[in-house]
């Protein structure tokens, strides 16, 4: 997976370890970093050997959001019917849908700092692990503008309650005070302890059935949102579905008192953020 200009991604155990790799603007979300992005989401959905999708940032610093020079350009091109910005904005959006729709487990490594669109792309995250000096904010008021399109995952992960505070008055918060709020899920004195965490995290995730997290998943976002009654007659075929399929394996494994096929073993050294390159 050597075909990608701004982001370094490597495909380990069939676990998508995905670096943003533009330090220079501190992992900015450019369109044209999103649009790499969007191509491993490609991957994540189309195969399903996929396990798990891991996002970091490079050079020990997770993302500084939206890029401010795109914005003032976007300014500069308004013509026609359709407003450039709300349109390029909007496109930020469908991405982060389809980010949080992943039937496989997404976790984001913050270094350094999550700001902005950075933190609402650790809100769209399913486990969130920090070091305890990175620092979190909604910075978008203090410059004028606002996180639209991240709004409604900021809200999903953290409430109305904490959102407000956030938003309201750009505070940056520490990787103690995010793990209070439950942005962060665990915490890591520094960088190489991180990587350690993470292998943990992901060992713990592929000690699962792929099949069984791409099901649960979906299913689990629809908890809340359907009425009871269908949603559990879905889960009951989910269910029969998994039973014949990796189930079998499952069981066997139970009763046999051995690792399932599906396990796979992570260390420090298999996760570590690629260096980037020169």
């Amino acid at each position: 997976m050597h075909d990608y200009q701004h982001l370094l991604v490597r495909r380990h155990n069939d676990v998508l370890l995905t670096t943003l790799n533009c330090p220079e603007t501190r992992n900015a979300l450019a369109p044209e970093v999103v649009a790499e992005l969007a191509r491993v989401l490609d991957v994540a959905e189309a195969e399903p050997a996929v396990r798990a999708l891991v996002l970091r940032g490079a050079q020990g610093f997770f993302c500084a959001g939206g890029n401010v020079g795109n914005f003032q350009a976007r300014l500069g091109a308004e013509s026609g019917v359709e407003d450039p910005v709300a349109t390029r904005n909007r496109e930020f959006g469908r991405f982060m849908e389809r980010l949080v729709a992943l039937p496989v487990p997404v976790i984001a490594v913050v270094e350094g700092a999550a700001m902005g669109g950075g933190m609402g792309l650790a809100c769209a995250a399913d486990l969130v692990l920090a070091t305890a000096d990175a620092r979190f904010a909604l910075s978008e008021t203090s410059l004028g503008i606002i996180p639209a399109q991240i709004a409604p995952f900021v809200v999903a992960r953290l409430g109305h309650r904490v959102a407000l505070r956030l938003g309201l008055t750009g505070e940056r918060v520490s990787g103690d005070t995010a793990l209070r709020l439950g942005l962060v899920d665990e915490l890591a004195l520094e960088g190489a302890a991180l990587d350690a965490l993470l292998a943990q995290w992901l060992t713990r995730i592929c000690n699962c059935s792929p099949q069984a997290n791409r099901l649960l998943k979906p299913l689990l976002r629809r908890c809340g949102n359907e009425a009871v009654s269908p949603l559990l007659d879905d889960a009951a075929r989910l269910f029969a579905s998994s039973m014949r399929g990796e189930g079998v394996e499952g069981v066997a494994a139970f009763r046999e008192k051995r690792p399932a096929s599906w396990h796979a073993h992570f260390d420090a050294a298999m996760v570590r953020a690629t260096p980037p390159t020169a």
